[in-house]
């Protein structure tokens, strides 16, 4: 099983990117979804999260400008970001806990990162 992550990009300051991830592989069910980010010589933060019910959580700095969300018959969730600052310039991770076919618990998996860079 893995997540597959769309590219991101350069934006403008002020600009909006929609990242997607979607889980492949054999699935029997998906539970947390997630977006981390970890900016040059900082620490990977958490940026948005949403249960397998929909409930979600973001992290102070991006509260209002982002948007998290997932498509449960696609095993994918999205990152909306709108109003995008320097400061939002970070690798985005993808992040899920899976169940595989055949396996008898939940596994935390990573997206390979993708580079989201705000600049003029």
């Amino acid at each position: 099983v893995q997540l597959v992550e769309s590219v991101g990009g350069l934006v403008q300051p002020g600009g909006s990117l929609r990242l997607s991830c979607a889980a492949s592989g054999s699935i029997f069910r998906v539970n947390a979804m997630a977006w981390y980010r970890q900016a040059p010589a900082k620490e990977r933060e958490l940026v948005a999260a949403v249960t397998s019910g929909g409930t979600t959580n973001y992290a102070d700095s991006v509260k209002g400008r982002f948007t998290i969300s997932r498509d449960n018959a696609k095993n994918t969730v999205y990152l909306q970001m709108n109003s995008l600052k320097p400061e939002d310039t970070a690798v985005y991770y993808c992040n899920a806990d899976l169940w595989p076919l055949g396996s008898s618990r939940y596994v935390e998996v990573w997206g390979q990162g993708t580079p989201v860079t705000v600049s003029s």
